[in-house]
């Protein structure tokens, strides 16, 4: 029997493949980056064909790191950056242009467009989602009616979309010589195309969007056998078996399977789930209604999410385009070196604002400068950002459930900062808790797939998997907890109506 199963996790900065044992510890790992593309000034883009690239090549990383071969592998996970739209021609196996990202802007007019009728909530008891930016549905238009003979190819029946979750698998699976063209529920819920009830995609929003239904994957389980893996490539004829976009994962590898289960992912951006169960729940505080999972012919689970754009990616920004430090682990450092945040407040509204705000016409602001403020103090108040960004997130699921959450599981890239995860904790006056196996968006991927071919029998086993490592308790008194607060919501409001018709 083989021993392992991997997880391809293909992320918004890198992509990685890792493989892990059956008590969910990792045995390897293979990690690569890849170019961050900013055309113009809101645009966010990926060369696709250099993500598959850096697939193949992960995959061979960590299968060597551990002297493995195919034999040794049960199943194959993927999990993914959701929302980001890649366009390809059938044929020849080419992008028709660069991947666009989440975090892309530019389609702001079309939801302007779209919201004339009906506003941004045109779509949302439907597919649980606003009209905004966020989501794939208006990047695939705008690809369509922006790419030369894009539109006519689609017609035509040449053209197919995915997230990178079904770029990944169509080419895992053959590409151009039978690769399978899929995505699954999770993945589905983020275009606005999917009915969250029917878990079909709907072929009159396709057509308000003049989006042909030829494009689109077909919708699966998040646990079920897809297809296997194309004898070109290494993991030849393995089983790829699960598909779960990278919140949803990091959910299922948290072991958040309980209705009010609920783990927030510190990556790129900050992503906050709360089971709901079998309930399709319409948040009225700003969350999206998404499915949390599905598990082969089982009934769909769903959730509440708040999407957070901007938290560890503001550190990136620190990095790369300020110069203030020359590493992200050097912000913890440089945050320390200063006892607050010296009357500074960063809003990072680089793609707008996301839960619970939903603006779109929000930019970035820092406030609070004075000639006090140094280097120190732009750090800590980038690290708090991201806890005071979840602590609105927080305070919109406890209203929507009209139960307050009593700890929150964290996972993600920046919980390895202690100084960030105990402000955090001080800022929500709840325990914040982190689980040994931080990359439990890879886990959550892997799970599905060991689920589908049978490497783990159920749900039950994999919560015996989950153990905790850490947890940090508020040490921060009420009323210095209040004041932050009411400068972060004035400084959020700063942020409010910067783009018109003049900046986009």
């Amino acid at each position: 029997m083989s021993k392992y199963v991997i997880a391809i996790d293909q992320g918004t900065t890198s992509s990685r493949a890792i493989v892990f044992d059956h008590d969910g510890n990792i045995v390897s790992s293979g990690q690569k980056e890849h170019e961050q593309i900013f055309p113009k000034a809101g645009w966010v883009e990926h060369d696709a064909t250099e993500i598959w690239d850096n697939t193949r090549e992960v995959i061979g990383r960590a299968l060597s790191k551990a002297n493995l071969t195919r034999h040794d592998i049960a199943a194959v996970g993927i999990t993914n950056q959701r929302e980001t739209a890649v366009v390809w021609d059938r044929n020849t196996g080419k992008p028709v242009y660069n991947a666009i990202v989440w975090q892309d802007t530019r389609t702001q007019n079309i939801v302007d467009e779209l919201a004339k009728d009906g506003g941004v909530d045109r779509f949302k008891e439907k597919v649980g989602l606003p009209l905004a930016t966020y989501f794939s549905g208006t990047k695939i238009k705008w690809i369509l009616d922006n790419v030369e003979g894009a539109r006519e190819k689609a017609e035509a029946g040449d053209l197919l979309f995915g997230n990178t979750d079904s770029w990944v698998t169509w080419n895992l699976t053959g590409g151009t010589d039978g690769g399978v063209h899929i995505t699954d529920v999770t993945n589905a819920s983020r275009t606005l195309f999917m009915d969250l009830a029917k878990l079909e995609w709907d072929e009159e929003i396709l057509a308000t969007f003049g989006v042909p239904a030829s494009m689109m994957p077909e919708i699966k389980s998040s646990s079920e056998v897809y297809g296997t893996v194309h004898t070109s490539q290494l993991l030849r004829e393995v089983p790829v078996a699960g598909i779960l976009g990278d919140q949803q994962a990091a959910t299922f590898g948290q072991a958040a399977f309980e209705k009010g289960g609920a783990k927030n992912t510190y990556g790129t951006g900050n992503f906050m789930i709360v089971n709901t169960g079998e309930e399709i729940v319409h948040s009225k505080n700003g969350l999206l209604t998404t499915v949390c999972y599905k598990l082969g012919d089982s009934k769909p689970v769903y959730a509440l999410e708040g999407s957070i754009a901007v938290t560890g990616s503001l550190i990136q920004w620190l990095r790369d385009n300020l110069g203030i430090i020359q590493s992200a682990p050097e912000v913890e450092q440089l945050a320390k070196s200063v006892d607050d945040n010296g009357g500074v407040y960063i809003v990072p509204a680089f793609s707008g604002l996301f839960a619970p705000y939903w603006r779109g016409d929000a930019r970035g602001v820092i406030v609070g400068m004075t000639r006090y403020v140094n280097k120190g103090h732009i750090a800590r108040a980038a690290l708090e950002a991201t806890a005071f960004q979840t602590r609105e997130v927080l305070d919109a699921a406890n209203a929507d459930s009209g139960v307050d959450m009593e700890d929150l599981r964290v996972d993600g890239g920046m919980v390895a900062n202690d100084a960030l995860m105990q402000f955090q904790a001080d800022i929500l006056g709840i325990p914040v808790i982190r689980p040994k196996v931080i990359e439990t968006t890879a886990l959550g991927a892997a799970y599905a797939a060991g689920l589908a071919v049978e490497f783990w029998k159920d749900t039950d086993e994999l919560s015996q998997n989950w153990a905790e490592d850490k947890r940090w308790v508020p040490e921060m008194d009420t009323a210095e907890r209040e004041r932050q607060l009411r400068l972060w919501k004035k400084a959020v409001t700063k942020s409010f109506d910067w783009v018109d018709e003049d900046v986009r």
